[in-house]
């Protein structure tokens, strides 16, 4: 017989980029109770690895919990990116309700529809959060309307139409029910968890079932496998089968040897925990996103909705330059093999593939934030390895038609940008499908547009609106492929030979188009030092000095002025590389090269295709 379990709630947070989701968390903690009167707790604390906060964006989905009135409230934080919408899919098997957070100024946005479209789907109740409610152009009515309106868009039932709208400024730390009460702290928010998120429901007589919705992994522990209770109680010791929806074969017996529940930032050992309990379990090496924990008597698996596949891959390369290891810390195929193999251990929507190189690995993913955050995290870790140009994983259909994984493009542009941006997206075979005012008064556009359209794109479009352009994507399927389309209109400047670049090479290389590299760098043969002007590649010997005379004069080389040059950062050195590219990755450098580095051969290879 199924009860409710008062003493708990269970909800994630849900958002676009940068609605202020991780900030309100941060006051849900410190408000109740979770950390000392003195303690120096730093911004968007539940952002705890370095990239996430460096680029003020949430990857992966957090656990945490707080106390309110005795009751036990186990809060998810979840990423707002489409490239991490996997996250989200699975965290929301995990929870009984959504808090929806929305920017008071930008309103609903198109990651909002998505993962909104995923709550309503399995039917969970919706708290809405209009936030930055203090920002001095906030329009938190017209919000509201944006909200209901998108509710109805996406068939929300009477009851979830019936939400409550909470106003807060997760920044300042308080939440209010109207705009005219006097704003005080998160008590209302607090409340309104209480009263309006059901407690979850389970039979605690049956037997045991914990769906595994999110894996985290530890250097000493290995796996952890994070899930709700659903049906029974887990405990220390106990005899386990785990089972799984979508692979009938597996039936592994094992033992939960350490349980852990969620208490403020960390995780506390239990030796128990009944329905309802969100709760982590180490011990078992082959545990999976999407197994059920299952007592023996009745190994019955809890359904679960298959990870989104990849749309996205790229070549993970040994680095082979002539600058090869000099700077890296791991650089061999079994370094990198290892480490692609342990990221596999946390990111269920990358696959990773053998070749039939044993130098090359295959890595795909959901987009190219998702890959260019593994790049980064390598990098940083003393991996030194090339990548090559990330291409689209393409599909046939039952009358062997060719597909490619689509995308809806949302751009938000002031006026005057709107013919540039229109024109370039069409270029890409992107296909106009609506155009609106947005509520800052800019033109919201939308396209449908294959996903390669978009690769290399965003660089481009800060470019030609001046960087008053927001573009949000969302996948939208697989469907049928829309021709080639042009990548890149201006070739490559090509180190002719190696050595280190010199001031009067480079002096005579910036004529022809906009160099990559400062004087004192080291080149070699078939390394990419600039971008051309013009369509075709150029070779050009920037290590070149000037012919020594008898004439002698002090002020000839200090004329030489030089345009700073443009350094890539990772993400547009990743756009930018063209297919017979490689972009060479160290922990302090990136080279963009050639992939046939002797100019010959290359010129042989062109011609024999």
């Amino acid at each position: 017989m199924k009860i409710k379990r008062d003493d708990v709630r269970n909800i994630a947070i849900i958002a676009h980029v940068d609605h202020g989701k991780t900030t309100l968390v941060d006051n849900l903690l410190k408000q109740s109770g979770v950390f000392r009167e003195n303690q120096d707790v730093q911004e968007r604390v539940m952002d705890s690895n370095d990239i996430e906060r460096e680029r003020g964006i949430t990857i992966l989905s957090k656990n945490t919990a707080v106390y309110y009135n005795n009751t036990k409230i186990n809060i998810i934080d979840t990423p707002g990116h489409a490239d991490f919408g996997g996250e989200v899919e699975r965290v929301l098997k995990m929870v009984d309700g959504v808090i929806l957070v929305v920017d008071a100024f930008e309103g609903a946005m198109p990651q909002t529809k998505f993962v909104l479209k995923k709550a309503l789907e399995l039917e969970l109740p919706v708290i809405s959060c209009i936030n930055k409610i203090d920002r001095p152009d906030a329009r938190p009515d017209e919000v509201i309307d944006e909200v209901l309106e998108l509710l109805m868009d996406l068939g929300a039932s009477d009851a979830q139409l019936d939400c409550p709208f909470v106003y807060a400024s997760a920044k300042t730390g308080y939440a209010v029910m109207d705009l005219a009460d006097e704003p005080q702290d998160m008590k209302p928010l607090f409340e309104t968890i209480l009263s309006y998120i059901p407690a979850p429901q389970g039979d605690p007589e049956a037997g045991t079932q914990v769906l595994i919705s999110t894996i985290d992994y530890n250097e000493y522990v290995g796996r952890i496998g994070i899930g709700k209770v659903d049906n029974g109680s887990i405990r220390v010791n106990q005899e386990v089968v785990l089972v799984n929806e979508h692979n009938p074969e597996k039936q592994d017996h094992v033992k939960i040897s350490k349980l852990y529940e969620f208490d403020g930032l960390s995780k506390v050992d239990v030796t128990e925990a009944s329905i309802g309990s969100i709760v982590a379990i180490s011990g078992i090496a082959d545990i999976h996103i999407g197994d059920t924990i299952c007592s023996p008597e009745h190994p019955e698996p809890i359904p679960f909705q298959k990870i989104s596949e990849p749309t996205i891959a790229m070549n993970f390369l040994v680095n082979d330059s002539p600058l090869a290891g000099q700077e890296g810390k791991y650089v061999t195929s079994r370094h990198i093999r290892d480490r692609l193999m342990r990221e596999l251990n946390t990111d269920v929507s990358l696959r990773v593939e053998e070749t039939e190189s044993a130098d090359c690995f295959k890595v795909s993913g959901r987009g190219e934030l998702h890959l260019s955050v593994l790049i980064e995290n390598m990098r940083r870790e003393g991996y030194e390895f090339a990548v090559s140009k990330a291409e689209v994983l393409y599909r046939t259909d039952d009358r062997s038609r060719k597909l490619e994984p689509m995308e809806i493009a949302y751009v938000d542009v002031p006026e005057e940008f709107a013919g540039s941006v229109i024109n370039k997206l069409s270029e890409r075979k992107g296909e106009l499908q609506g155009m609106s005012l947005a509520g800052d008064g800019s033109n919201r556009l939308e396209f449908h547009i294959p996903a390669r359209g978009l690769i290399g794109f965003r660089g481009e479009f800060l470019t030609i609106t001046k960087g008053n352009g927001v573009l949000n994507t969302t996948y939208d399927g697989y469907g049928p492929y829309k021709g080639d389309i042009d990548y890149r209109k201006q070739g490559s400047l090509i180190a002719f030979e190696a050595g280190e670049a010199v001031t009067y090479g480079l002096f005579s290389a910036q004529d022809r188009g906009t160099l990559f590299i400062k004087p004192g760098e080291k080149v070699y043969s078939g390394m990419v030092i600039g971008q051309n002007g013009k369509p075709e590649d150029i070779e050009l010997n920037v290590c070149k000095t000037k012919h020594l005379t008898n004439t002698r004069s002090s002020s000839a080389d200090e004329a030489l002025k030089l345009t700073p040059p443009k350094i890539l950062s990772l993400e547009q050195a990743l756009e930018f590389i063209n297919t017979d590219e490689l972009l060479e990755i160290t922990p302090s450098s990136l080279r963009i090269r050639k992939k046939i580095l002797n100019p010959r051969d290359r010129k042989r290879a062109a011609k024999s295709v």
